[in-house]
């Protein structure tokens, strides 16, 4: 490695080695990727083996309960009717999700992008894979508060993801790891 005026790069350094640090950074994205996008699967499969609909399971009374639930459409069962379309935005959205993970700089950002993803692909798991067929399957909700929509660990992740996304932003870094100045 070559120095200059009396500074040496060790071979420690990360700025020394830039593809060490994205490569941690990407193992990093996919290692909570899968994690996440495994917990999801396995609550689903969980969900459907014990639980039957319409007839809700309270956890924490008044607080949290387990109700099976098929939803055609996205948050708040909305779009009900256009499911194929909402899995194409899904294969879309997870395209866009591995593009931008091949530049991680920043662990907040390789979290939060393995996190969308595992949340994406959760749900798109289930339009693909599940009844009334493919592209065109009901995502399986079964966690449900008072006075709010029952949902999946899929929409927590893509939840968690977006408050990570807008922090970072909101601190001015970059998928990168680069800092830019806030206005």
């Amino acid at each position: 490695m070559q120095a200059t005026r009396g500074t040496s790069l060790s071979s420690t350094d990360p700025a020394a080695h830039p593809s060490t640090s994205t490569n941690r950074h990407r193992l990093l994205f996919a290692v909570v990727a899968v994690g996440a996008y495994a917990v999801d699967l396995v609550t689903k499969v969980l969900a459907v083996a014990h639980l039957t609909p319409d007839d809700p399971v309270d956890v924490v009374d008044g607080l949290l309960r387990l109700d099976l639930v098929r939803n055609p459409g996205a948050a708040f069962s909305t779009g009900t009717s256009y499911t194929l379309i909402l899995s194409v935005i899904a294969v879309i959205a997870a395209g866009v999700v591995i593009r931008f993970g091949r530049r991680l700089g920043d662990r907040t950002w390789a979290v939060a992008l393995g996190l969308l993803l595992a949340g994406v692909c959760g749900n798109l798991t289930d339009r693909v894979f599940r009844a009334p067929g493919f592209l065109r399957g009901h995502v399986v909700d079964f966690l449900e508060f008072p006075h709010w929509p029952v949902f999946n660990v899929a929409d927590m992740l893509i939840d968690a993801a977006v408050v990570l996304i807008i922090l970072q932003t909101w601190r001015g870094i970059g998928i990168t790891g680069a800092r830019h100045a806030r206005s």
